[in-house]
C-alpha cells in the first residue's frame, strides 16, 4: 500500500502551463458574456423597459465621467442618486417578472476575480487551485489516487495476532481505527481544523491512508499540496538560497488547504531542514492550515531527529495514528496481488 507517488518538487509552473490555465479564464470569460447576452435577450424580449432603464443608466453614467473629468464634482451625486434609482427600479422589474434581481449581471465562476486569475497583481485562489489541479493531472498521481482509495482500501493485509505492545491492539484494529480517523479528518474537513501523524514501520499503509484523504479533498475541490519529504526541503532550499522571487510558492506551502508531507526523516535532516520543518508547520498552524505528516521514525527517534521543540508542536496539534505489520508490498509479491 506505501506506493510511491509523483511529487511535485515545485509549484511553479512552465510557460506552456500557465497558458493553459489562462486559456481556461479566457474561455471562462466569453462563456460568462454568451450567457449574459441570452440573459438580456430574453429579458428585453419579456420586458422592454428594461432596455430603457439601461440606456438611461449609461447616458446618466458617461454624463458622470464627463463632469468628473471637467473638474465639475457639482451634481454628480444627483446622478449618482438617479442611477442608483433606476437599478433599484430594474432589480423590481426582474424580481416581479420571474428573474433573479442579478439575472442581467454579469456571470462569475470566481466572483472575487471576476473569472481574471488574479487580484491586482496577485493571483486569486482559484488560480492557485487550478495549478495544483494541473500539476496533479499532468503527473501519474491522478491515475494513483483512482487506485488507491478508501474504496480500495483493504484490511486483508493486516493480522489479527499481531499486537502493538503499547496498546494492545491487534494490527487489524489499529488499521480499522486508522481508516475511521482519516474519514472522519474528510468529513469534517471544512469545519474541524485537525492534523495527522502517520507513524509506523516501512510498508504499512501510511501513504495509502493519505492517498485515500487526498483523493475525496481533491474531488470536493480544496487545494491540495503533496510533498515527500526530500522535495519539500529541496524546494525550500531552492527558495531559500534564489534570488527570484519565490514568495508564490512558499505561500502555496503556507496556505493550502491540504499539505501532505509523505516519509518524513528520509531526507537528509540537518539544522536547516529541522529549522524550516518547524517554521513551515508553526505557520499552518496558526493559519489554522491541516498537514497529514507519516513517518518511519518512532516518536522517541523523531523527537531526537527534529528536536523536542517541533515535536512538542506536533504532539500538542496533531492526532498521533500507528500503524502496525508486516510490509503490505512484500504479502503482495507473495500473493500475487498489484
Amino acid at each position: 500500500m506505501n506506493s510511491n507517488p509523483v511529487k511535485e518538487s515545485t509549484v511553479a509552473l512552465q510557460n506552456f502551463q500557465y497558458d493553459t490555465i489562462m486559456r481556461e479564464y479566457s474561455r471562462r470569460q466569453a462563456q460568462n458574456h454568451r450567457i449574459l447576452e441570452e440573459h438580456t435577450a430574453e429579458a428585453y424580449g419579456k420586458i422592454p423597459r428594461l432596455k430603457e432603464i439601461d440606456d438611461e443608466v449609461a447616458t446618466l453614467s458617461a454624463d458622470k465621467v464627463r463632469r468628473l473629468l471637467n473638474g465639475e464634482e457639482k451634481g454628480t451625486s444627483d446622478l449618482k442618486a438617479a442611477i442608483q434609482e433606476l437599478s433599484d427600479e430594474r432589480i423590481t422589474l426582474l424580481v416581479a417578472n420571474g428573474f433573479p434581481g442579478d439575472y442581467l449581471e454579469m456571470p462569475y465562476t470566481c466572483p472575487d476575480c471576476q473569472d481574471t486569475g488574479y487580484i491586482g497583481s496577485r493571483k486569486c485562489t482559484c488560480f492557485k487551485k487550478a495549478e495544483i489541479e494541473l500539476l496533479y493531472a499532468q503527473s501519474n498521481l491522478n491515475e494513483i489516487l483512482e487506485k488507491e482509495n478508501f474504496d480500495s482500501f483493504s484490511f486483508d493485509y493486516y493480522s489479527a495476532t499481531i499486537k502493538n505492545e503499547a496498546t494492545g491492539l491487534s494490527a487489524l484494529e489499529t488499521a480499522r481505527r486508522a481508516y475511521d480517523t482519516a474519514q472522519r479528518f474528510v468529513q469534517n474537513f471544512d469545519h474541524k481544523f485537525e492534523n495527522l501523524f502517520l507513524y509506523g514501520d516501512t510498508g504499512v499503509g501510511k501513504t495509502f491512508l493519505s492517498h485515500c484523504i487526498a483523493r475525496e479533498l481533491l474531488r470536493s475541490t480544496h487545494c491540495v499540496l503533496y510533498f515527500s519529504a526530500y522535495d519539500l526541503f529541496d524546494m525550500m532550499a531552492a527558495n531559500s538560497f534564489s534570488r527570484k522571487d519565490t514568495g508564490t510558492d512558499e505561500e502555496l506551502i503556507y496556505d493550502c488547504d491540504l499539505l501532505i508531507i509523505d516519509d518524513l526523516g528520509t531526507e537528509l535532516t540537518n539544522s536547516f531542514v529541522s529549522s524550516q520543518l518547524f517554521l513551515c508547520l508553526n505557520e499552518r498552524i496558526m493559519r489554522r492550515k491541516s498537514t497529514i505528516i507519516s513517518t518511519n521514525l518512532t516518536l522517541k527517534n523523531f523527537s531526537d531527529t527534529y528536536s523536542e521543540r517541533t515535536f512538542s508542536r506536533i504532539a500538542s496539534n496533531y492526532q498521533m495514528i500507528s500503524l502496525i505489520g508486516k510490509d503490505i508490498r512484500i504479502q503482495k509479491i507473495f500473493l500475487g496481488g498489484n
